[in-house]
């Protein structure tokens, strides 16, 4: 997915600030197990958002840009330990980006 602008990335963390954290990463990583929930979440609600465990392996940035890169979603924030991912059903997206 393409980077998103300034305005776009605000316009989701305030969406995104209601959301409780629908995916958990865990000491074994980015598993194929955690990709593929993410993907489910991402097609059912387009804007989810992760929390990284503090025992995962990598720091949470590089693991939130992994599981971003594996979901082809967009990487809106990292704040602490949370991260929050979009990607845009293919038909009839819910969340339309400001221009």
């Amino acid at each position: 997915m393409s980077d998103l602008t300034g305005k776009q990335r605000r316009y989701l963390r305030a969406l995104g600030q209601r959301l409780a954290a629908m995916l958990h990463v865990g000491h074994d990583g980015v598993t194929d197990a955690v990709v593929a929930q993410a993907d489910a979440q991402l097609t059912a609600h387009e804007l989810i958002k992760v929390r990284v465990s503090e025992h995962a392996p990598r720091s949470r940035h590089d693991i939130a840009a992994e599981l971003a890169g594996r979901t082809s979603a967009a990487l809106a924030q990292v704040l602490g330990r949370t991260a929050l991912l979009y990607r845009a059903r293919a038909d009839e997206p819910t969340i339309v980006l400001p221009s």
